[in-house]
């Protein structure tokens, strides 16, 4: 998280100073790297602290925070949008406030009981597995590791950040005039805010799967309705009639909603809690590049998507969010109230599926050994 901090805070100085586009390319450069090792730390940080019986409420902060932040951003782009020409300085430089809370909070917060344990007080049994990385290659290590990466790569394709990021050119493309779509923004921003917290409410009381499935649900009817409004009723003109545009934008807060409690926090949730300690680290930092790498991808891509498949692209995105709620059913196994050093034992073994990789791992040699993964 001190890593983290730093690159944030230089990331900004440059962007905020940028007097050239070189400037303002190495900022966003540095911010990618914060954000890697930022959203690597925390989650896993607030897993190994949190009481088993709120860790998923514990653990929601930190996408509580990240919604909040992102609404933040909307409302200060709504405000200084007028303000010429400073305004964008103004606009990435208060990005160095909270990095510099994270700066600060990196020397008062203490290690974690199960990091202590991993890496200075750790028994010859916690550290048999030498390598970690290698030991991500055993059949053993491969469900959690499938689980936390396909969790993060399914959050991107559900479109969530294709929306958030592209709201106002999207709901300027439906109708609404500058202003009008950067306001739309800001209630989406908002719609999430509340959302994530009903999930902190409920995730450890009605249990991750039920919350995924009846997002599924939601986002899936949501988006095809979405589809279908745009497909049936956009003018040639490029835009909607007045009640069309009213519709759509209800839909869309019904589908960040959904999103909102959870597959945004849930997709950090589950892979922090499920990886054992001797691949903690590491598997969550796999699953981590599965999500950025894919939200680059969505990012870079949506905009090219929307101009040449136009309406249809919001049946592409729920089509993958039919897949999405089939892989919960029959392969995401439920974590509600198991301590996360009892996940081998109680989930992973119990799984129909999942079962079989649990039983031997292979030596250096290729011959099968006993599982030496510990909870």
């Amino acid at each position: 998280m001190l890593v983290a901090s730093g690159f944030y805070l230089l990331g900004v100085a440059l962007n905020a100073a940028a007097n050239n586009l070189i400037m303002l390319i190495v900022g966003r450069i540095l911010l990618g790297f914060g954000v890697g090792f930022g959203n690597e730390a925390v989650p896993v940080f607030l897993s190994e602290i949190a009481p088993v019986n709120y860790r998923g409420a514990v653990n929601i902060l930190f996408q509580l925070f990240v919604t909040i932040a992102i609404l933040c951003a909307n409302l200060v782009n709504y405000f200084i949008s007028n303000y010429h020409p400073w305004g964008w300085r103004l606009a990435l430089g208060l990005a160095g406030v909270p990095a510099f809370m994270l700066f600060i909070g990196s020397f008062v917060i203490s290690e974690t009981p199960t990091s202590l344990i991993e890496r200075v007080h750790a028994s010859e049994l916690a550290h048999q597995v030498k390598n970690p990385f290698k030991k991500l290659t055993q059949p053993s290590s491969r469900p959690p590791l499938v689980i936390g990466m396909l969790m993060q790569v399914f959050q991107q394709f559900t479109g969530i950040n294709a929306i958030m990021f592209y709201a106002p050119v999207l709901f300027q493309t439906v109708g609404f005039k500058s202003d009008g779509s950067l306001l739309s923004s800001v209630i989406i921003g908002l719609v999430n805010v509340l959302s994530t917290l009903v999930s902190i409410k409920t995730v450890d009381k009605f249990g991750r799967r039920a919350l995924l499935l009846q997002a599924c649900c939601q986002m899936f009817i949501t988006q095809t309705i979405i589809g279908i409004i745009l497909l049936v009723d956009l003018k040639a003109t490029g835009s909607l009639g007045h009640v069309q545009v009213i519709v759509v934008v209800l839909l869309v807060c019904l589908f960040v909603m959904s999103f909102a409690w959870s597959w945004g926090p849930l997709g950090w949730l589950i892979p922090s809690e499920t990886f054992p300690l001797e691949i903690r680290t590491t598997g969550f930092a796999f699953a981590v590049s599965s999500n950025m790498f894919f939200t680059f991808v969505i990012a870079q891509a949506f905009l090219s998507m929307m101009c040449h498949l136009r309406a249809t692209i919001f049946f592409f995105f729920a089509a993958w969010i039919l897949i999405m709620g089939l892989f919960v059913v029959f392969f995401l196994p439920e974590t509600k109230n198991v301590p996360i050093d009892d996940m081998i034992e109680r989930v992973w073994k119990q799984h129909w599926f999942w079962k079989k990789y649990m039983d031997c791992d292979h030596d250096e040699n290729g011959q099968k050994v006993p599982n030496q993964i510990h909870p």
